[in-house]
């Protein structure tokens, strides 16, 4: 499905995928799903277009053909491809405390491979560009080796393709960032597929009291699946949001998982929690004029604000257990 410009339907098209170069791997994409993300730089609006491409990172499928260097994958091994890396040679792989590659991060300007700087997509000798290093709108595609995850062969792809990108993100960001303790409070901002993985996340964590915010009433019987408890619609008080959630809980939740991108929820998110104690973490992509502004005072009265990238997930090193955690059904999705 081709992307020819910014907003135009998709087209079916006809492609040539080339072999895998070095460090490079070709897969067949047995399923994919949607992500806002897709819809965003499809749209175009407020980022450059890198147009025509080929979208998509939210997928499964099967390694077909590997390039030069390649050992750590096979023909016919089953994979989660990423729309970030893991290289293990940079300082950031090395360090227990980040994923954020220096390699392979997300580039979303980045239309072309790493190894040379050239597209595996083509129609008639025409380059046609990558999204995010991966592009599974397509039946099959070329990835760098360091952003594809290895999996067990028994877990059923058109499941499990929603934890290459946001399902891990929101369930990582709970249980990598947030650490929230059993018996205590956790208010999850927006309850889209991320908010709902980090509620995920907080109910196997244990905790006693989960608060969903959200500006859709429809989404709350939904939310009670994955362990929500309480739901607030700013829409339905006439103070800020925050200031409810105080009342609520004595003084604010231990921890806030801010899943909506919308600087007021973060900023909401942020003043929610317990002075002492209270982390918030921020989940949600801004706006790029967006700006966070709170007074001093709540950082000094020690709330602690964090940002969380993937939720902390290392692709290759943490992705394989997080489907083991689905196959073994402690994981919903």
């Amino acid at each position: 499905a081709v992307a020819w410009e910014a907003g135009k339907p998709l087209v079916i098209e006809e492609v040539e995928v080339a072999p895998p170069r070095k460090m490079e791997v070709r897969l067949k994409i047995l399923y994919t799903s949607l992500c806002h993300t897709d819809v965003y730089f499809w749209e175009a609006k407020g980022q450059n277009p890198v147009f025509p491409r080929i979208l998509g990172h939210k997928a499964a499928g099967i390694v077909e053909s590997v390039g030069e260097g390649v050992i750590e994958l096979a023909p016919g091994d089953h994979v989660l491809p990423v729309f970030t890396g893991e290289c293990k040679d940079c300082s950031h792989c090395k360090s227990e405390e980040s994923n954020m590659c220096s390699l392979l991060r997300i580039n979303t300007d980045r239309g072309v491979m790493i190894h040379d700087g050239q597209s595996r997509f083509s129609i008639n000798g025409k380059p046609i560009y990558h999204f995010v290093g991966t592009s599974t709108f397509s039946e099959y595609t070329v990835v760098h080796v360091g952003c594809v995850a290895k999996i067990n062969p028994l877990a059923p792809l058109d499941k499990v393709c929603v934890l290459s990108c946001g399902i891990s993100t929101g369930l990582g960001a709970t249980l990598n960032v947030a650490k929230p303790t059993k018996g205590s409070s956790v208010a999850i901002f927006g309850l889209g597929a991320v908010g709902l993985a980090a509620a995920e996340g907080a109910r196997i964590a244990g905790v006693s009291r989960i608060i969903g915010v959200d500006l859709n009433a429809s989404r709350f019987e939904q939310a009670k699946k994955f362990g929500v408890t309480e739901f607030v619609n700013p829409k339905d008080h006439s103070k800020p949001v925050q200031e409810i959630i105080a009342e609520m809980t004595d003084g604010g939740v231990d921890r806030s998982v801010e899943c909506t991108g919308h600087i007021d929820a973060m900023i909401s998110a942020f003043e929610c929690v317990h002075d002492g104690w209270g982390v918030a973490v921020l989940v949600g992509v801004p706006h790029k004029e967006a700006v966070f502004k709170t007074h001093p005072m709540n950082l000094l009265n020690e709330k602690t604000l964090k940002g969380t990238f993937f939720g902390n997930y290392k692709p290759r090193s943490d992705l394989p257990s997080v489907v083991e955690k689905y196959m073994n059904r402690e994981l919903g999705i």
